[in-house]
C-alpha cells in the first residue's frame, strides 16, 4: 500500500540567454482556461487483491471522486459521485473488494478515513472523532489491521493506533506526548521510527521498542535532518535518510542489534526516498536531480541496479510495487503532460499506458517545455530556476513576463505540468519560477539561507530573476510581474511593498500577510513543528515580533500601489482568510485597483476544477488588463 511520492535535468545553464533559438512559431492554438482544465487529475494507484484493477482517485467530475482502472483494457470505472467533497484513495480493504479513501470538509484539514463497498452510496466512517485530523499509516503484516495515525486523544500530538478489520476497534501503539512523528513500524510491530523537530534545518531521529519500552536516540547532536524510510522484515535493519556531514541527502542503513551504520547509497543531489517492496525482492530509491526525478530499481538481496522501464520525456512521481512482486504501477508527468499511469510486468518487461489524462482538444505540441536555467543574484549567488519560454516569443514579438514564487518556507518549484502555468504561457507570458535561497533540493547549506532574513535575500533573489528576463530580447521588459501561493503570495505582497518600483503587478494565492499572527495561529496538530517553524522565522512571542512585523505586508501596505489580485478559500486553517482580507482594505486604501475572489469550499489551495478555472480565467483578465496592458497609470485618475 505505501508509495513513495516526491512533492513539487540532466543538464543546467549558467545565465543562459534564450536569444539564440530558432524562430518563433506563428500557428500555436491557443486554449481557454476551461479547455485546459478539463485535463484530468490523477492520483493514488492501489492493486486489486488479484492485480488486475488498480483503485485511484481522480477529478474527472470536477473533484476528486474514486475510480477502478482495469490492467487488461484501460477501461475506468467511477466508484463515488461526491458532489462535495474531494475523495482521495488509500486502498482495497485486503482480500475484498472494498475500498478505502480518505477526505476532509470543506478544505478544513480534518481529514478522516471511510470504508465503503461497491454500489453502496454511503461509507463508513472509520474515525469518527469530531475535530481530529487521522492518516493511513501501514497494514499490519498480516493485512488484517490497519495502523494510522490520528490527534483524537490531544489535538496537537498524532498517536499511532491500531484497528482490526473485523470490528475496527483501535487501539493504541503508539501515546505521543513529546512531539514526535511516526515515520515507520517494523513488520513485527516491535519497533517504531519516530523523528522529532529541532529547527527547520535540524531534527532528531529515535528508535522506540514497544517491547521494552525503551527509547534510543539514532541521530547524533549534529545540525542535520533524519527521516527513516522503512525496516527490513527481520526487525534488524532499519534504513533512513540523512544530510548529516554532507550537503546532500544520502541513504543509510542502520543495524539495530549492533547500531552500526553504513552509507547505503548517495548521490550528488538529494537522495529523497526508498522503498521496499513487499516480499524485499526489489528495492526503489528516488532523486531530486535539479528539479526533476531520477528512480533507481534494484534487487534487494544483492543491491544490484536493475533497468528501469524508460519513458521518453517522463519524470517519474511515484511507483508502487504489488503485492505479488511480479508488477509494478508508475505515475508519469511531463511539463507538456499531466500525470498519466503505466503498469510494468517484471516477468513479461511489458510497459503499458493505462490513462490518457490530457484532454484531446489540447495539442501537446501546442504547449511548452520547462527548462531549468542559473542566473546570478545581487550577492553573486547562483540562483536555479524552472523556464518556460512561449512558443510565440521573438525578439520582433516580445512577450511580458511573470515570475512565480513556491510556497514554503523551504519549497521547491520543480519540473512538472501545471495547468495555471500552461495557460499563461499559452497566451503569451513568459514564466519563471524562481527557487531562491531557502528553497530545497539544492543543498544544506542554501536551504538555510534565508533563516531569520526572510523578505530580504529572497525576496532580492526574484528582483534579479527579474534582470534576468530583461536580458531576453524577446521580453518586453516594462511588462514583468509576479505570482505566488501561500509563502510565495506573501513574497508577491512583500516585493509590492518592499520594491514597489521592481513589479508592474501582483497576483497572491492566499499569501501571507501578517506574520505574527498567522505564527501565532498555527494549528494545533502542527505542535510538533511549532518551535523548528520559530526558529527559522522569529518566535511572535518575543522580541522576534518586532522584525517579524516589520516584514509582514500588511503593515507596509500603504508602499503598494500597483495593481494586485488576491485569492482566498474560506476554510483556510494555516493563511486565514482576514490576512487577505485585511492586505486588500489596506491597498484600496492607496487608490490602487485591488481585486479579491474567495471561495466558501476551499482550503489551503484550490482543489474544485471549476475554482481552480475561475482562478485561471480571472488570472489572465487581470493580467491582460493590467499587466500587458495598461488598464492603470499611477496617478492619474482611472
Amino acid at each position: 500500500m505505501k508509495k513513495t511520492v516526491i512533492p513539487f535535468l540532466a543538464f543546467t545553464v549558467l545565465m543562459i540567454s534564450c536569444n539564440n533559438e530558432p524562430e518563433a512559431r506563428k500557428d500555436v492554438k491557443q486554449y481557454s482556461a476551461e479547455q485546459l482544465f478539463n485535463n484530468n487529475s490523477i492520483g493514488g494507484g492501489s492493486f486489486s487483491n488479484d492485480e488486475s484493477k488498480i483503485l485511484v482517485h481522480a477529478n474527472n467530475s470536477g473533484i476528486f471522486n474514486l475510480y477502478e482502472i482495469s490492467i487488461a483494457d484501460t477501461s475506468m470505472k467511477a466508484l463515488t459521485a461526491s458532489t462535495k467533497e474531494s475523495f482521495f484513495s488509500v486502498d482495497y480493504l485486503p482480500g475484498t473488494n472494498k475500498y478505502m479513501y480518505t477526505a476532509d470538509q470543506g478544505g478544513n484539514e480534518n481529514t478522516h478515513i471511510y470504508l465503503q463497498s461497491p454500489g453502496d452510496t454511503a461509507a463508513k466512517d472509520l474515525t469518527p472523532w469530531p475535530g481530529s485530523a487521522n492518516s493511513v499509516f501501514s497494514w499490519s503484516t498480516d493485512k488484517k489491521s490497519l495502523i494510522f495515525t490520528s490527534n483524537k486523544r490531544n489535538t496537537s500530538y498524532f498517536d499511532l493506533w491500531k484497528a482490526d478489520t473485523t470490528g475496527w476497534n483501535a487501539s493504541l501503539l503508539f501515546q505521543n506526548d513529546s512531539g514526535y512523528s511516526p515515520g515507520a513500524i517494523s513488520s513485527t510491530e516491535r519497533y517504531i521510527a519516530l523523528t522529532k523537530s529541532i529547527t527547520t534545518d535540524k531534527n532528531e531521529l529515535y528508535l522506540y521498542d514497544r517491547t521494552g519500552k525503551t527509547m534510543k536516540k539514532i541521530s547524533n547532536d549534529n545540525e542535520a535532518t533524519w527521516y527513516p524510510t522503512g525496516f527490513e522484515k527481520n526487525d534488524s535493519i532499519l534504513y533512513y535518510i540523512s544530510n548529516d556531514g554532507n550537503e546532500f541527502s544520502y541513504l543509510v542503513k542502520y543495524n539495530i542489534n549492533s547500531g552500526n551504520t553504513s552509507k547505503y547509497f548517495s548521490d550528488t543531489w538529494d537522495v529523497d526516498n526508498m522503498l521496499i517492496s513487499e516480499n524485499e525482492k526489489y528495492h526503489t530509491i528516488f532523486i531530486n536531480e535539479d528539479g526533476k526525478n531520477k528512480v533507481l530499481l534494484f534487487d534487494h538481496a544483492t543491491n544490484k541496479p536493475i533497468g528501469f522501464p524508460e519513458i521518453k520525456d517522463g519524470d517519474v512521481k511515484s511507483v508502487s510495487i504489488s503485492p505479488t512482486e511480479n508488477n509494478m504501477l508508475l505515475t508519469v508527468g511531463s511539463s507538456r503532460s499531466p500525470d498519466n499511469l503505466y503498469s510494468y510486468n517484471f516477468e513479461t518487461k511489458t510497459l503499458k499506458q493505462l490513462t490518457q489524462t490530457l484532454n484531446k482538444e489540447v495539442d501537446q505540441n501546442d504547449l511548452v517545455s520547462a527548462e531549468v536555467v542559473r542566473f546570478k543574484s545581487f550577492d553573486g549567488k547562483e540562483i536555479p530556476a524552472i523556464y518556460y519560454k512561449p512558443l510565440t516569443a521573438s525578439k520582433t514579438s516580445k512577450v511580458p513576463a511573470l515570475l512565480w514564487i513556491h510556497g514554503g518556507p523551504g519549497g521547491q518549484s520543480r519540473i512538472g505540468f501545471s495547468n495555471s502555468i500552461q495557460h499563461l504561457v499559452n497566451h503569451g507570458y513568459a514564466v519563471l519560477a524562481v527557487n531562491n535561497r531557502g528553497s530545497s533540493g539544492y543543498g544544506k547549506t542554501f536551504y538555510k539561507m534565508d533563516n531569520k532574513d526572510h523578505s530580504n535575500g529572497d525576496l532580492k533573489d526574484c528582483i534579479w530573476a527579474k534582470k534576468w528576463l530583461q536580458q531576453q530580447n524577446y521580453i518586453d521588459t516594462a511588462k514583468i510581474g509576479i505570482e505566488g501561493g501561500s509563502y510565495g503570495g506573501c513574497m508577491v505582497l512583500g516585493a509590492l511593498a518592499f520594491h514597489p518600483d521592481e513589479f508592474k503587478v501582483g497576483v497572491d494565492l492566499f499569501g501571507v500577510a501578517n506574520w505574527p499572527r498567522t505564527l501565532k495561529s498555527i494549528p494545533p496538530y502542527w505542535e510538533s513543528f511549532r518551535k523548528a517553524l520559530y526558529e527559522e522565522l522569529g518566535d511572535p512571542f518575543t522580541a522576534d515580533s518586532v522584525r517579524l512585523k516589520n516584514i509582514s505586508p500588511l503593515y507596509n501596505y500603504e508602499k503598494i500601489k500597483k495593481p494586485l489580485i488576491v485569492f482566498q478559500g474560506m476554510n483556510d486553517v494555516r493563511v486565514l482568510p482576514i490576512e487577505s482580507e485585511e492586505i486588500v482594505a489596506g491597498v484600496k486604501k492607496n487608490g490602487v485597483p485591488v481585486e479579491y475572489i474567495t471561495y466558501p469550499n476551499e482550503g489551503h489551495g484550490f482543489t474544485r476544477k471549476e475554482n481552480q478555472i475561475t482562478t485561471s480565467n480571472k488570472t489572465l483578465e487581470f493580467l491582460d488588463k493590467y499587466l500587458k496592458g495598461d488598464g492603470y497609470v499611477p496617478n492619474k485618475k482611472q
